[in-house]
């Protein structure tokens, strides 16, 4: 098939090209041009700002695919505007349109496992989820109007190979390989899903060739645990004993001072019975994937990592020193 992946240079965006690529598809990527790594040989690139309409037109005008995965994370449009009309854009010269939203595009609520029928965010289009949220109704309402063939991919929090997010399973191995301390609030009891990036991308394809999807919210993540279990797993991967520091709910509101997928923002499981239904290829274990992803990590130069490391795009960094000095005080309660 001849597919278009909107971003395509780091994490989900890259394996999915990869995917593409060893599956015989012809990929081609649009993105800004600014990630630094190249693409595969073959992979053609067109250059367009997801920001600007024109940008879009200039990229996408007189193309046509059998197929659009759109990978693009951070994306968010004041007003939406852009994203309506790229779905106009799209609209006639698409066989299928894969829409990546997130597990933040739901109104949290403490009943679980949420499913796809569960509201909304009523989050603003400014923010992360409310982006999503609004992304993913333009798709069901252009559906609705005209049978664009646009579906909606939900995954939680991914991990894996060349994950850009450096303040989940990165900050975590090394922490534990260097003996540091893992804080953990309200107890270790925070819950999320987590899935390996590879299902994800293989997900992301079998809903490009399944037109039961279309006009439909699937939810890909559904493996999930703990906090607390989370560090012990991966305190067992590694071959270590995790030293946890449980942060008291009143000590302190300074972040960051733990895991960003350990606050309660983050506190939420999908039920993945509909991707079930629908034959999409089941996700790997929780352990299975994350050994496999500690397997790469020791292969690269993450394992040298400074102590600390912003994130100026996502916001999730880690500050192991600033980590020390709480798990101190905690202790010296």
């Amino acid at each position: 098939m001849k597919i278009l992946v909107l971003g395509g240079g780091t994490f989900v965006g890259r394996r999915m090209v990869d995917l593409l690529i060893r599956e015989g598809h012809q990929a081609t990527v649009l993105n800004r041009g600014k990630t630094s790594g190249e693409l595969p040989i073959g992979v053609e690139r067109l250059v367009g700002d997801r920001t600007s309409t024109e940008s879009m037109h200039a990229a996408l005008d007189g193309t046509e695919w059998d197929a659009v995965i759109d990978v693009s994370g951070f994306v968010m449009a004041a007003g939406g505007g852009e994203f309506e009309e790229l779905l106009a854009m799209l609209d006639d010269r698409v066989g299928a349109y894969v829409f990546v939203s997130s597990i933040m595009a739901y109104e949290p609520s403490g009943v679980m496992p949420w499913r796809e029928t569960n509201p909304h965010t009523s989050d603003p289009i400014t923010t992360y989820g409310g982006f999503k949220a609004h992304a993913e109704r333009s798709i069901l309402e252009r559906f609705a109007n005209t049978g664009f063939p646009g579906s909606i991919a939900r995954p939680a929090a991914i991990y894996g190979p060349e994950n850009n997010i450096h303040d989940m399973e990165t900050a975590m191995f090394l922490r534990l390989r260097r003996g540091l301390p893992v804080l953990l609030p309200h107890e270790g009891l925070v819950t999320t899903s987590y899935g390996h990036v590879d299902d994800l991308c293989r997900n992301l394809l079998e809903m490009t060739q399944l037109p039961a999807v279309q006009g439909e919210i699937i939810n890909i993540t559904g493996v999930g645990c703990s906090a607390r279990a989370f560090a012990e797993t991966l305190a067992q991967i590694v071959g270590v004993e995790a030293d946890i520091v449980v942060i008291p709910t009143d000590f302190t509101q300074e972040t960051p001072i733990y895991g960003h997928l350990f606050g309660v923002k983050h506190h939420g499981i999908l039920s993945v019975e509909k991707a079930a239904s629908l034959g999409l290829t089941v996700e790997r274990g929780f352990q299975t994937g994350f050994t496999q992803t500690y397997e790469w990590f020791c292969t690269t130069p993450l394992v040298d990592a400074p102590d600390r490391l912003s994130d100026p795009v996502w916001g999730a960094g880690y500050d192991f020193e600033l980590e020390a000095q709480v798990a101190a005080s905690v202790r010296g309660r």
